[in-house]
């Protein structure tokens, strides 16, 4: 089809129209990039990508990613003018209370938005994860005449995304890997919010991009249909590279302020878009308006979609017979369901010695991985630390995809993206370590994860002022807080090697959020399952580890409740005992995850924690923020809110009362 042919164009300024009279009727948006980009993402989605609009979850489409989310509208249009489902109805609502068209696009309310967006970078960086996932499972899985993983994951990213740190460090970490199934479209319009990308952004991305080992080429005319067909092309042809295009286009294009940040963002007002539909040639009075012929020719879609995925299946089938073995596995990893019985293979610890919770936790995977195939992961440059390599694979590198232990390198915001973008993908269970105080790098990918509903594993170890020597600044005081307010996070912290087990158990289980671990560098105490409770009681979020009893070791009602979580539960279980010696009936209960906790019933959340005791002490050796829901206005906290001391972790912890005695003489006061 030619460059200046009329369905061509009428086509593409069906997506710009379409985006503008959305944007206009919310009186809220982004009109820039979907104007400057339809030729782009026209070309993209009417010659390129495969997809199934009947299917939006077909394995073996390409990805989509809209790492600009800003521009959504630009996403909807294609989606509704190519037959997923949205209704124009949903397009006229965009931006309203319960719609599928949020001003940024989200995974969970839309189909066929592969990825929430927004935060910019974000996108970029998920990218990378589904080509990670993609390469690996291709290793894995495909033979010679059966390509049944062949996917090409597409982005549009703007000037703003690659502003973005994130950016860098995933775009280093792809070039490292040679992500070949990589192709993303700069919309390089040299436009933001604040005016030219001059004000601030000078640097020569081409350069930058080809020294962190990126193929990248460039459109000089983003109107130009046959330069961007030639550079899409151009570039699945490099299988041993990233490939970026740079796309040249005019922000607004079409707009009477096109070019300059005033078609950035907001709506452009009844006046701008008549001129603006009078410069496109486009009808100034008709609004939502898309022409049957650019109608009838995006829906080709529907039925192009279903044969591609009819093919694939045949070829699924064909693979299946060939590789019976294989083929059964290929099935099974992408149900997202994990194998029958794999709960016999996490470790029993009967005859357990004492280590840090980081331990344990790398004797779990170790011992689950050869049963969840799906499982990957690594540690951001923190391997021995996080205990978290799988010893049965190597290193996943270039020619070596198959393997699951991922080096994300010493860049822990991509490396909580790339996860992200790996669970999104689907058919893995991406697992990435660091020490929790870094948990700041990754935030904004932590609480993406949450939002998306992803099933993202964090094993964050050195969870508090027990690192000792290296100090303040790496020893975590408020980072169980701040995830702790993340929602849909579940932020478990275990007490001894049974709870890191059902630690790991409940995050493989919990699919439909991620999971965050608050794991120790220092040896934690050894509780004796069969005299105290089973660790299980962990999956209710707390439970009664102790029970109160008198000198003589008959029941009793509590007079004091100690609540701990991690490696102070032990400190509470040696406090108990020389309370219940003195003759005072103490409680312990341990509290690895409060959000599994406050979603039982009120009935059991009073069985564990009775309103009628009111003396209770948490213990914990992070901020006391959020602990009085707990305790109450009675209670007290043994809590560190202050930051920590450069020290042998036992003296640190001596000095900020974390000792028996100090326990001792808080409970008493409280009764």
């Amino acid at each position: 089809m030619s460059a200046k042919s009329n369905l061509d164009q009428l086509c593409i300024n069906t997506i710009r129209t379409l985006s503008l009279d959305a944007i206009q009727k919310a009186n809220s948006g982004h009109p820039g990039l979907p104007l400057g980009m339809a030729p782009a993402a026209y070309v993209l989605w009417t010659r390129f990508l495969r997809h199934n609009p009947r299917n939006p979850k077909w394995f073996g489409r390409d990805r989509f990613l809209l790492s600009a989310g800003h521009g959504s509208m630009l996403l909807y249009s294609l989606l509704y003018l190519t037959g997923y489902g949205l209704s124009m109805e949903e397009i006229k609502n965009f931006r309203q209370l319960h719609s599928k068209t949020p001003g940024h696009p989200e995974n969970v309310l839309t189909p066929g938005v592969e990825i929430t967006t927004g935060p910019l970078g974000q996108g970029f960086a998920n990218g990378v994860g589904m080509g990670i996932a993609s390469s690996h499972l291709a290793a894995k899985f495909n033979r010679r005449g059966f390509p049944v993983v062949d996917n090409y994951i597409y982005c549009i990213c703007s000037d703003g995304d690659l502003m973005e740190g994130i950016s860098y460090e995933s775009a280093s970490l792809a070039g490292h890997l040679k992500l070949g199934n990589l192709i993303y479209l700069y919309d390089d319009n040299r436009v933001t919010i604040d005016g030219s990308t001059d004000l601030a952004f000078t640097e020569d991305r081409t350069r930058r991009f080809e020294a962190q080992g990126w193929h990248v080429s460039e459109v000089l005319d983003g109107n130009d249909l046959i330069a961007i067909e030639k550079a899409i092309k151009e570039a699945q042809a490099v299988k041993d590279r990233p490939s970026l295009i740079r796309v040249h286009t005019i922000i607004g294009y079409g707009m009477p302020k096109q070019g300059t940040n005033k078609a950035h963002s907001d709506a452009p007002g009844e006046d701008a878009i008549r001129e603006t539909k009078r410069n496109l040639g486009w009808p100034e009075n008709k609004h939502f308006w898309v022409p049957k012929e650019a109608a009838d020719h995006f829906k080709k879609a529907v039925q192009q979609g279903a044969k591609r995925d009819r093919d694939w299946k045949e070829l699924v089938a064909r693979y299946e017979k060939k590789h019976s073995d294989l083929g059964r596995q290929f099935r099974d990893i992408r149900k997202g369901e994990l194998p029958d019985g794999w709960e016999a293979s996490l470790p029993k610890f009967d005859d357990v010695e004492a280590k840090a919770t980081r331990a344990y936790s790398g004797d779990v995977i170790n011992a689950i991985a050869d049963t969840i195939p799906g499982l990957l992961g690594g540690s951001g440059d923190l391997t021995p630390s996080n205990n978290t390599f799988i010893k049965s694979s190597g290193d996943l590198q270039f020619g070596k995809y198959e393997n699951r232990n991922i080096h994300f390198g010493i860049r822990e915001h991509a490396m909580g993206s790339t996860m992200n973008g790996m669970a999104l993908y689907g058919s893995t269970i991406p697992f990435g370590g660091t020490f929790q105080t870094f948990s700041d790098y990754m935030r904004p990918a932590i609480r993406l994860a949450a939002l998306s509903h992803v099933q993202t594993i964090f094993v964050f170890t050195h969870d508090s002022i027990g690192l000792g020597e290296d100090g303040p600044t790496h020893q975590s005081v408020e980072h169980l807080a701040a995830l702790r307010a993340i929602p849909n996070l579940a932020v478990i912290r275990p007490c001894d090697a049974h709870e890191v087990r059902e630690a790991w158990r409940a995050a493989l289980k919990r699919g439909n959020g991620p999971t965050a671990f608050a794991l120790s560098r220092q040896k934690v105490d050894l509780i004796d399952r069969k005299k105290f409770a089973d660790a299980r009681g962990l999956h209710k979020g707390a439970y009664i580890l102790a029970e109160a009893e008198t000198k003589s070791g008959k029941a009793a009602s509590p007079r004091v409740m100690l609540i701990a979580t991690g490696s102070e539960v032990g400190l509470a279980m040696k406090a108990r005992a020389e309370l219940t010696a003195a003759g005072t009936p103490t409680r312990v209960v341990s509290m690895p995850c409060w959000e599994f906790f406050d979603a039982q019933t009120q009935k059991y959340r009073d069985d564990v924690l009775p309103p009628p005791v009111t003396a209770r002490l948490a213990i914990e050796a992070g901020v006391s923020q959020g602990w009085a829901k707990y305790v109450g206005d009675k209670g007290d906290t043994l809590c560190v809110d202050r930051f920590g001391a450069s020290a042998p972790a036992e003296d640190v912890f001596r000095d900020y009362g974390f000792t028996v005695e100090n326990v001792i003489k808080k409970a008493r006061a409280l009764i």
